[in-house]
């Protein structure tokens, strides 16, 4: 199955598309302006050139902005830059009288792509003050406060505010997307292998423990191992957890998870006093460890020793046999070769949980396997 997946920034391209296109547009609106109003200017072939300049200039942020990886502050900058300098330098081409006669500026609308800009590249705040830097600007060439000039300010405050709201609210809307968008995949991924192992591994430990229920000694013990494993696997690919023991922010002590595990050949030595660990963390230890114990029971001859250690900043489990050991290359070859027990449920709990695992072994002494825990 593909899954489609949106591509980042994909809301914010049809917002720096109509900048483009508001730059264009306000451009040919300053043509008919200075065109109209040109025989009052005081330099109307300076007006020609400045218009040309504006178009160069639009002609760049079009192609600049389309490339998001342009959209930095470099561009920000010189864009706001260059629509600064328009508006400096339109007192000396207009004349002062053009300006006491309340023609507008040369740049009109056009010193709104800045403010656009701004907003779309990063919000509310950012086109504000755009808008406050170019309505200054404006307002201090005049060299008057014109009902003109105030209503363009705050047109362009305004715009900032709103266009850097909506572009924030657009980004905001995509990273949603894309979270429901990978979590609908991963739901048909769990769903997909709920029914591969609902298909082979439930109903094989369904068939060991029906068979076995009702025999006794090793067989009976085994009939009931995979009747444990079948529930643990089924709660597992449901996506539902044992059922909580207490409140969820109660310490567990760790001493009663790895009581379970004691037994006529596993000899467990724990302090005296409680060893209150946060209930996920002391679960997926004693899990480890059980794990740990598992492998002790395969391949190290059904004899170990576990030893609980409270360190106080730290809490240690040691799971110790006396088994054949391994050499120091075998646990790579055994992850290798698909076979994840210790990567899996020993590695990673640990791992999950900001935990360490260090496992001595060397052929004929035997493995020892020490999960360690810091206390937060």
């Amino acid at each position: 199955m593909v899954t489609h997946v949106p591509v980042p920034g994909g809301f914010e391209v049809p917002l720096w598309r109509a900048i483009a296109v508001y730059r264009v547009a306000s451009l040919a609106y300053v043509c008919l302006v200075v065109a109209r109003d040109a025989d009052q200017y005081a330099h109307p072939l300076a007006a020609a050139a400045l218009v040309l300049v504006m178009a160069v200039w639009t002609a760049v942020t079009a192609v600049g902005y389309a490339e998001p990886s342009r959209r930095g502050w470099p561009l920000l900058l010189a864009d706001l830059a260059v629509v600064v300098a328009i508006l400096l330098v339109t007192p000396a081409v207009m004349g002062g009288a053009a300006l006491a006669a309340g023609l507008p500026t040369l740049s009109v609308a056009w010193l709104g792509g800045p403010v656009l800009a701004w907003a779309v590249s990063g919000g509310r705040r950012r086109g504000a003050t755009a808008a406050l830097v170019l309505a200054a600007t404006d307002l201090g060439t005049r060299g008057m406060v014109t009902s003109y000039g105030l209503n363009g300010a705050i047109l362009m405050l305004l715009a900032g505010v709103v266009v850097g709201h909506v572009a924030r609210l657009a980004v905001s809307t995509e990273e949603r997307l894309q979270r429901a968008v990978e979590l609908e995949a991963a739901t048909r991924e769990r769903e997909r292998l709920a029914r591969d192992i609902h298909d082979s591994v439930l109903q094989v430990l369904a068939l060991v423990q029906r068979r076995g229920a009702h025999l006794d000694g090793e067989a009976g013990e085994l009939a009931r191992l995979a009747g444990e494993q079948e529930v643990a696997l089924r709660e597992l690919i449901s996506g539902a957890g044992p059922a909580p023991t207490g409140a969820a922010d109660t310490p567990v002590d760790l001493r009663g998870l790895l009581g379970r595990y004691a037994s006529a050949t596993v000899s467990l030595s724990a302090p005296a006093t409680p060893v209150p660990l946060p209930p996920p963390v002391a679960r997926e230890l004693a899990a480890a460890a059980g794990a740990a114990l598992d492998n002790a029971a395969r391949h190290g001859g059904g004899r170990a020793w576990v030893l609980l250690e409270d360190e106080g900043t730290a809490v240690t489990v040691s799971i110790r046999d006396e088994g054949p050991g391994f050499a120091p290359d075998r646990l790579a070859e055994a992850a290798a070769q698909g076979r994840l027990g210790v990567a899996q449920a020993i590695r990673g709990r640990l791992a999950e949980i900001g935990g360490t695992t260090r496992i001595h072994s060397a052929p004929g002494s035997g493995t020892e396997v020490e999960l360690t825990v810091p206390r937060r």
